[in-house]
């Protein structure tokens, strides 16, 4: 199969997460009025809704309090996402073409916020008792994380077949 078959996934992938992402945003920011919370909603045991307002990048990286690093913030994430877009777009393997939406999807999820916001909206907080082993993200967040990770898995698993297949012959 052509790539360009796989690329209707890609979009397909990357408009639903975007869509999701907004949808959840939506709802814990007026439905849910998590803002005014400051306690947050508990879910489950591990799982609570918290409201956070990120101005920087993962893990707090280039805190964005001006209106010059807001907007770079913006121009650098939107080229990553030109980036993403290309790749995907050029992408043969359909599992790639899948993560890659992800990435995407995700991706825009969060400039969409930045451009309308100035920040980020982050909502979901998974801990054990105290301790958090994630800072508190969001779906966008997460589709990035597990989209980056089936790539890295792919090329990981991929790579050492090809390896195999080499000594082999």
């Amino acid at each position: 199969m052509s790539a360009i078959n796989h690329r209707p996934l890609g979009l397909t992938v990357a408009i639903v997460t975007l869509a999701l992402d907004q949808l959840i945003k939506y709802t814990v920011t007026y439905p849910l009025a998590l803002k005014s919370r400051l306690e947050g909603i508990d879910i489950l045991p591990f799982f609570r809704l918290r409201w956070l307002e990120n101005r920087g990048v993962s893990m707090g990286f280039f805190h964005a309090d001006t209106d010059t690093a807001r907007w770079g913030l913006v121009g650098m994430t939107v080229l990553i996402s030109a980036f993403v877009g290309v790749w995907m777009w050029r992408e043969k393997a359909r599992q790639d073409v899948a993560a890659l939406g992800l990435v995407l999807g995700g991706a825009i999820g969060n400039i969409v916020d930045r451009v309308r916001l100035g920040y980020v909206i982050d909502y979901a907080d998974l801990h054990i008792g105290e301790w958090r082993p994630f800072l508190i993200f969001n779906l966008a967040d997460a589709a990035i994380t597990i989209g980056v990770l089936i790539l890295l898995a792919r090329a990981l698993l991929l790579r050492d077949k090809g390896a195999k297949t080499e000594t082999l012959k």
